[in-house]
């Protein structure tokens, strides 16, 4: 874990390299150290349909949801979270100085009794590194 879902406006498209996006959340999240890189998903979700405060067709969103696996202390969570929310404000600042636009980022944890995975991509990791 974690997943990484960046959300964001459609109106967005033309002014916000969306995979630059997606790859400063993923980095900044390896950055935490809190998380292995075989565990980490990233990816994102257009949204076309959307209204945000007045309506305003200018108005833009961009909401990153870091969904990880349960255990972590608060403070680690905490710090992590700031981590990956000022990489991607940092990363958004430009449009943000032009644009109506609102940036929020959550990071809750999974259910682990109600949570399944399977995962090889650990090992294919460690052999690639080996290589």
């Amino acid at each position: 874990m974690p997943h990484l879902v960046v959300e964001y406006s459609a109106n967005l498209e033309p002014q916000v390299d969306i995979a630059g996006l997606v790859r400063v959340v993923h980095e900044a999240a390896l950055e935490t150290g809190m998380f292995p890189r075989g565990g980490i998903r990233t990816r994102a979700a257009c949204r076309e349909i959307y209204r945000i405060a007045d309506g305003h067709p200018d108005n833009g969103f961009v909401h990153v949801s870091a969904r990880i696996g349960a255990g972590r202390p608060a403070e680690a969570r905490a710090k992590a979270g700031e981590h990956i929310f000022n990489a991607v404000c940092g990363a958004l600042s430009e449009v943000f100085a032009e644009n109506p636009l609102g940036i929020s980022f959550e990071l809750s944890e999974i259910d682990p009794t109600a949570s399944f995975k399977q995962n090889n991509l650990h090992d294919i990791l460690k052999d690639r590194e080996n290589r």
